[in-house]
């Protein structure tokens, strides 16, 4: 089970950096000018997970770093994902088959919370109890990691058929 997660992990990680690798690689600015801020957003949210996330007993994520937890960006980033982030594995397994069905691009605000998602799932199935519950937890992590494969490269990781 570690390692199915340890893979989860790695394919958001992927995600993360395989569009500026291939632009690098392709020759082309990673960051168009037109999109600076929403390179800014994705620096910020990854320095907000990189110092660390818990969730609390009321099943809120909570910033381990309290400096950035008490930036505005920082509650803004918080409200988001406890706001808009479905709580349990049956929400988010609709969620990702409404996306699926979905026959146009994602807005930005779509992806972030198919992101953040990913972020809440993986979370919930490193740090469950039982086996049961973990395996329900990365089965939706991969199914939303599909999902997000598929928005940025137009094919699916895998199939369910």
């Amino acid at each position: 089970m570690k390692k199915h997660l340890e893979f989860c992990l790695q394919v958001i990680v992927w995600l993360s950096l395989e569009q500026g690798l291939q632009d690098v690689a392709a020759g082309r600015s990673p960051t168009p000018p037109k999109t600076s801020s929403s390179v800014f957003d994705a620096n910020l949210m990854f320095e907000f997970l990189l110092g660390g996330v818990e969730i609390d007993h009321d099943n809120n994520i909570v910033l381990l770093d309290k400096e950035m937890a008490s930036m505005r960006t920082g509650r803004a980033f918080l409200s988001q994902i406890n706001d808009n982030i479905p709580r349990s594995p049956s929400s988010m397994e609709q969620m990702a088959t409404a996306h699926k069905s979905q026959n146009q691009p994602l807005t930005p605000d779509q992806f972030d919370g198919l992101v953040l998602s990913m972020v809440y799932s993986a979370q919930q199935a490193w740090h469950q109890d039982g086996e049961e519950h973990q395996e329900a937890w990365s089965e939706v992590l991969l199914q939303l990691a599909n999902v997000t494969v598929h928005e940025l490269r137009g094919s699916y990781l895998f199939s369910y058929a």
